[in-house]
């Protein structure tokens, strides 16, 4: 379990890739021509499903090495997993129905919310034991 952050990193890298294929697939499929970002209702949709998942994941992958290095990396693993079967679940949902997004936007950032406790518990902690 301790390098369970490794994996889970590996795995939002593979995500991020998911969705930017998504949008590119949608783009062709509704002919969306570059730089626009509308035109279609489902290319809209898989466009802000990767707008979004890369906003969390800059927020995300910083928060889960924090929280695996000064914290726990353990449990760092496994908010980091929770985190990510959230993203996708939210990618499935947003697609069939943006209204239904909510429950795995809020277990998301649940996950997230709890490491963000994990690190900054660490990070204080690393000046509680620091030598003056």
């Amino acid at each position: 379990m301790i390098h369970l952050p490794e994996l889970v990193t590996l795995l939002t890298v593979i995500l991020l890739f998911a969705a930017t294929f998504l949008t590119g697939h949608a783009r062709s499929k509704y002919q969306i021509k570059a730089p626009a970002t509308s035109g279609h209702p489902v290319f809209e949709r898989v466009y802000r499903i990767q707008m979004n998942t890369l906003e969390q994941t800059v927020m995300f992958l910083p928060t889960l090495w924090l929280a695996a290095r000064f914290g726990n990396p353990s449990w760092a693993g496994i908010l980091g997993l929770v985190w990510l079967f959230a993203r996708t679940w939210y990618m499935i949902v947003y697609v069939r129905d943006p209204a239904k997004r909510g429950p795995a936007f809020g277990l998301g950032m649940l996950a997230w919310g709890l490491l963000l406790l994990l690190a900054i518990y660490g990070v204080i902690r690393l000046f509680w034991l620091a030598p003056m």
